[in-house]
């Protein structure tokens, strides 16, 4: 007879495969037509907690890349961690959307001739609905990872409104007396013809012509010092500055030393520098730098005079000693030439060419006129002569701009500044207010504290403003005869209002009287607009007054309240939005706009190499969302250690994806065995096995949980992982498995192995569920309803409260019997290997010293036996206590499989009962 029909065998619609690339959109937008984020809203209205990220907003330019999925994947994680805690969240995205990417990305659509003949409004109306586009598109990318929040309604810094509150935010800085209009020098991007900020720079190893250069002293200068002769000697790695030369500087408290060949450099570096061949090595004079100061030496390119000063900024490690000063081209340059009252050169133009300057100035030939300063320098070179002492190649680490790649240049401009250290509050200068505010923030991890911190400490005046089209202008009015900044409240005001309800396209299209309200239209015509246009990292720094702080009382946004619980990025922005923010908010609210920050590396391939199309190892979340499923790389993210950077291939989520089938086919097991269950039993009935995987549960999870609020997912996963793998599925699944199939539908013994089981599939899916929200929704589509307990979906669903197990006993000795499971396995496998027996089932057991009454269960064997076998084939001892194994003496039941027939081809007593 075939007995397959008496099983109880387990049962579920919960498939084994996920199919996940097909299913993962269809939930996704049920979600959307369910407005689940809503009902988590309403499900929390009364927590007692919150907690909320404000979110870094991603640029609306492009698809997304996989750095875009870590991080909006890992927000996702940690909002959904909280609220399945219990406490109320709130998740609102947002955009960056103006800015010079997407400008670029128009003027290229469009050509350069057709874009020359545009407005500055058509130009801004078109990267508008650039921006809008991918809005839109990567609003729907952002869900399809299972991303829950207030997509309806984002922010996006080129919303009207938006526009205002940024425009109001510069009002408020300028109010506090931080804000400077100035010329000097500043990073610029010659590629993109406008001023960088710090944060918009990054270092690459350049190629740059090295140059020692002699500049002879005048005859002024010779007379003074009752010198023959006597050269200055110079050391650049920019020979293309060598036009707007100034000064020479010299260390104030150091000795020069002049060579019988003329030659006059550091005495400290005399001996280096004559060991390299570029000055002599006999030494005719000493002379104190002060003996120089005030002196001149003549540029050997124009024969223009150098003043020669004292700097305490001037290196004895390396050059000479006497270093060029060019105060158009460097800040260093700048602050010693105030102190001397020099003249600013700055003969390059917006796009990194000489310009009339060198003409009018006399600093170059006239056929230098508009060639580029990088393509000139060779011919610069050839005109220094017999000065140039000697010329190498080096390649050292040098400025780039961010978005062109391109090197970037130094360059006075006339700019606006944010200043760091003048004081404004309670006494404080912003640097130290900004100080104070990083020691009262948590950081994770720890190390990001000190990384942010030197980085304020040594940062320089912000510049803010910008010489493009796409963005917030910098709407103040100047007085043309004084050169005064107009900053009337009531003409703000009235500014402040029209870009709220017209946007500020109307600073670019309107008069200067239509700008002014009734009250100041007098004073048109003596005034003139701002041209400039605000950092886009002053319009992403200054999002928490927009999105966090009410306006007018009311919160245009439902995204928690100031300040925010985390600000969550790359480590990147240490240096990018992380100090923007800090600053403005420092600057209006006196505190950091966060309480935490967190921050994730960057994402490399699986050798550890940057991702590049170049190289053929990008990964797009396209493709993984297509070929393995979004959940996929969803765990990818919580099973990484994501404050380094993460390694990510083909191979790695394929890794991931056994993962992943380990964890389904758990559930899946779970859920089969449980599917009719009805009642949990009292919890009074439960073996002794059943309570010890429940408070093995109970103390996996609790330990868990401890480094999830640590925001420690990896090491709380590898604890959960190993749990599911060995406690769980290698020990009491397997176990269960004769009690599940084979016992009767009232067993009590079967009643409490589905209700431990219930119990930990709620617990084990309430755990997982910020990570698989997908998969655990769908487990509780297919759960039973004791499991469910009234959840509709996974955003309903409450863990079961294991402390009641505390009020549980567990008597046996665990520990022992988990030895004793190790070493019997280990035996079990040696018999197979030596074939002589096929399944532990084959096995009875004498254990005279142990009186644990499960023990056959708990090794899956047939039967203890009461006396010693005679054949016994295996013996073990496990502190002091002997097992004996034999070969099953009774015969094996054709419906259960273990040998307790009494005779061939009949059933054991158990499953006799079952069937009757």
């Amino acid at each position: 007879m075939d007995y397959k029909d008496t099983l109880s065998l387990p049962q579920t619609d919960f498939a084994m495969r996920g199919n996940l690339p097909n299913l993962e959109p269809k939930r996704y937008q049920k979600w959307k037509e369910q407005e689940v984020y809503e009902q988590m809203q309403t499900l929390r209205k009364d927590a007692k907690q919150s907690f909320f990220i404000h979110d870094g907003p991603p640029y609306a330019n492009g698809h997304l890349h996989i750095g875009h999925a870590l991080n909006k994947i890992l927000k996702d994680i940690i909002t959904k961690y909280h609220y399945f805690q219990g406490k109320k969240i709130l998740y609102t995205p947002g955009w960056d959307c103006h800015g010079l990417p997407i400008e670029q990305q128009v003027e290229k659509d469009l050509g350069k001739e057709k874009k020359d003949s545009l407005s500055i409004n058509a130009i801004r109306e078109l990267c508008r609905e650039h921006a809008k586009k991918f809005v839109a598109i990567q609003s729907n990318e952002f869900e399809q990872l299972g991303v829950v929040g207030d997509f309806k309604n984002p922010y996006k810094t080129m919303d009207f409104q938006f526009e205002s509150n940024i425009f109001a935010t510069l009002c408020e800085v300028a109010k506090k007396g931080l804000l400077l209009e100035r010329n000097k020098p500043i990073y610029w991007s010659w590629a993109c013809q406008t001023a960088l900020a710090d944060a918009e720079v990054e270092y690459k190893d350049k190629q740059s012509d090295s140059v020692y250069v002699a500049f002879k002293l005048s005859d002024a200068a010779l007379k003074s010092l009752n010198l023959l002769h006597g050269s200055l000697v110079i050391w650049t790695t920019t020979p293309w500055t060598l036009p707007a030369n100034v000064a020479i500087a010299l260390s104030p408290n150091q000795n020069y030393v002049l060579t019988k060949k003329g030659f006059i450099v550091a005495k400290a570096l005399h001996e280096k520098l004559a060991q390299q061949g570029i000055v002599d090595t006999e030494i005719e004079k000493e002379i104190p730098s002060k003996n120089l100061e005030n002196l001149h030496a003549i540029n050997p390119l124009n024969q223009r005079k150098s003043h020669i000063i004292l700097g305490d900024h001037v290196s004895m490690e390396d050059g000479t000693g006497a270093v060029h000063t060019a105060p158009g081209h460097g800040e260093e340059d700048y602050y010693i030439a105030l102190k001397y009252d020099l003249e600013v050169l700055m003969p390059v133009d917006d796009k990194g060419c000489y310009s009339e300057e060198i003409i009018h100035k006399k600093l170059l030939p006239e056929h230098f006129l508009g060639k580029h300063i990088f393509k000139a320098q060779q011919e610069i070179l050839e005109l220094l002569g017999d000065s140039l002492l000697k010329h190498v190649v080096i390649t050292h680490s040098y400025p780039h701009c961010w978005r062109s790649h391109q090197p970037v240049i130094y360059r006075a401009t006339t700019q606006w500044f944010i200043v760091m250290d003048k004081p404004f509050h309670q006494g404080k200068t912003l640097r130290e207010v900004a100080l104070d505010a990083i020691n009262e923030t948590t950081f994770y991890p720890e190390s990001g504290r000190n990384r942010i911190k030197t980085m304020v400490e040594n940062r320089p005046d912000w510049c803010i403003s910008r010489q493009r089209d796409w963005g917030v202008p910098i709407a103040f009015f100047k007085d043309k005869a004084t050169g005064v900044t107009l900053l009337d409240e009531e003409v703000l005001k009235f500014l402040k209002d029209r870009f709220a309800k017209e946007g500020c396209d109307i600073w670019w299209s309107e008069t200067i009287s239509d700008l002014l309200p009734q009250s100041h239209k007098h004073l048109a015509p003596n005034l003139e607009k701002c041209m400039h246009i605000l950092d886009v990292w002053f319009e992403s720094g200054s999002t928490w007054n927009a999105v966090l702080k009410t306006q007018n009382n009311s919160p245009i946004y439902k995204a928690g309240s100031y300040p925010a619980d985390m600000y969550l990025e790359g480590s990147d922005q240490h240096r990018g939005w992380f100090q923007s923010s800090l600053l403005l908010s420092c600057i209006l609210q006196g505190r950091a706009p966060f309480k935490s920050i967190l921050t994730h590396g960057f994402t490399v391939d699986e050798k550890g190499e940057k991702m590049s199309k170049s190289k053929g190892n990008v990964i797009a979340p396209e493709s993984i969302l297509k070929n393995q499923g979004g959940e996929i790389l969803r765990l990818w993210v919580g099973m990484n250690d994501y404050q380094s950077d993460l390694r990510i291939s083909s191979n790695i989520i394929s890794q991931v994806g056994e993962q992943y089938k380990k964890i389904r086919n758990t559930m899946r097991f779970l859920l089969a065995n449980i599917n009719d269950l009805e009642k949990l039993a009292d919890l009074n009935t439960l073996s002794p096995i059943d309570l010890w995987i429940l408070k093995v549960t109970q103390s996996t999870l609790k330990q868990v949980h401890s480094y999830f609020q640590k925001y420690n997912f990896v090491k709380g996963l590898q604890i959960l992982m190993h749990y599911i793998t060995n406690e769980l599925s290698g020990i009491y699944m397997d176990l269960c498995k004769d009690s599940l199939y084979c016992d009767s539908k009232n067993s009590v013994q079967l009643l409490a192995s589905k209700t431990t089981m219930a119990i930990i599939t709620r617990n084990l899916a309430h755990t997982l569920a910020p990570f698989l929200t997908y998969t655990i929704d769908e487990v509780i589509e297919f759960a039973p309803e004791v499991l469910k307990n009234g959840a509709k979906n996974v955003f309903m669903l409450e863990p079961y409260n294991l402390d009641i197990l505390n009020t549980l006993e567990l008597k046996e000795d665990f520990h022992f019997l988990l030895a004793v499971r190790e070493k019997f396995s280990e035996i079990i496998d040696n018999l197979k290997k030596e074939k002589i027996i096929k399944s532990s089932l084959e096995i009875a057991i004498y254990a005279p010293n142990t009186d644990f009454k499960l023990l056959d269960q708990w090794l899956i064997v047939s039967e203890i036996i009461t006396t010693p076998p005679k054949d016994n084939i295996a013996s073990f001892e496990i502190e002091g206590k002997n097992f004996q194994l034999s070969l099953a003496t009774k015969h094996k039941c054709p419906r259960c499989w273990r040998y307790l027939a009494q005779t061939k081809d009949t059933l054991c007593a158990r499953c006799q009962e079952v069937i009757s």
